[in-house]
């Protein structure tokens, strides 16, 4: 609920920092619509907000992979969809 806010851009700049920075592994935790415990929020490194909205569960997984996939294409400056 109070995570930051992205760009696309701006998501594949932070995937590519962790990669630099020597992160093999990333996990996100899919809130709900009332956020997270706080001893979960206690042990992340970033909160990351895609939307002021609330979406179903399901659907924000799909949105999250195909940010992941863009963020993906756009490190390797290679064309997608806008």
């Amino acid at each position: 609920i109070d995570g930051k806010m992205l760009s696309s851009e701006e998501f594949a700049d932070q995937i590519q920092r962790l990669g630099v920075g020597g992160t093999s592994h990333i996990q996100f935790v899919i809130g709900g619509s009332i956020g997270l415990d706080e001893e979960i929020l206690k042990k992340a490194d970033y909160r990351l907000s895609f939307s002021k909205m609330t979406f179903p569960h399901q659907l924000m997984r799909v949105i999250l992979l195909e940010q992941i996939y863009r963020g993906y294409r756009i490190i390797a400056n290679e064309p997608y969809h806008k």
